[in-house]
């Protein structure tokens, strides 16, 4: 009789020990789903707000703004205000997210702008901002314009394309002269002139040339007619 009492008495604490188990599971259930929602907030609606402004409103929710470099072509937003947002509005994204923002660039109209004059970094970024590619980039080298600059582009500006060549002059790089031919003229003759006129001249070795003179020039570095700078080296071989 006894045993049968302790039995149920045992049977009642593991009965009160479940339930209360299970309260208290319910209840840090609900407490993680209630901790998770307030850490969740709904993205607002950031298009058409200058990047100051989108700013303090993502930060009045608990987020963060990322603006991204490239622009995005939009009919009816005007340069510079925010044309997208990745998360789109409404969406329910976590607190501390960054919401990344592209600034519009405003309606393309297809026209290629004028970057003529401009320098190489700022055509390539007005060609970025207006959405255009740029499809090469060619030098040259000249005092007449200055350094760095945009000296002719194709298309020309006003013109209707997606794509943009530009000619950019990258400074003169110093005075040349045309390499003479010295075949057949006395080595030291020759080395002794261009040496006085700045030229830096070796002559690197001597090899017999049947009816040929010793000291005679029989091979020579530029070959004539090269252009070449008083800081290059000029080399001669001459017969022995």
């Amino acid at each position: 009789m006894r045993f049968r009492v302790r039995l149920l008495k045992i049977g009642r604490l593991g009965l009160l020990a479940g339930a209360l188990g299970g309260t208290f599971g319910l209840s840090v259930f609900a407490g993680m789903q209630v901790a998770l929602k307030t850490r969740e907030v709904t993205t607002p609606d950031l298009r058409g707000l200058s990047p100051q402004e989108a700013d303090r409103r993502l930060a009045g929710v608990g987020l963060h703004t990322r603006i991204e470099s490239l622009r995005r072509i939009h009919p009816a937003i005007e340069a510079g205000l925010v044309a997208e947002q990745d998360p789109l509005p409404g969406i329910t994204t976590r607190r501390r997210r960054n919401v990344k923002l592209w600034l519009s660039s405003g309606p393309n109209r297809g026209e290629v702008p004028a970057l003529i004059g401009e320098s190489e970094t700022g055509a390539r970024q007005r060609l970025q901002d207006n959405v255009f590619l740029l499809e090469g980039v060619s030098e040259i080298r000249s005092n007449r314009y200055p350094t760095d600059a945009v000296v002719a582009q194709e298309p020309p500006p006003a013109s209707n394309g997606e794509a943009v060549s530009l000619l950019v002059n990258r400074g003169e790089r110093g005075r040349t002269y045309v390499m003479p031919n010295l075949i057949g003229v006395a080595g030291d003759g020759a080395a002794e002139i261009l040496r006085g006129r700045g030229f830096r001249v070796t002559v690197v070795g001597d090899h017999p040339y049947p009816g040929v003179a010793p000291g005679i020039v029989i091979r020579q570095a530029p070959e004539p007619g090269l252009q070449i700078a008083q800081s290059e080296t000029i080399s001669l071989e001459v017969s022995r």
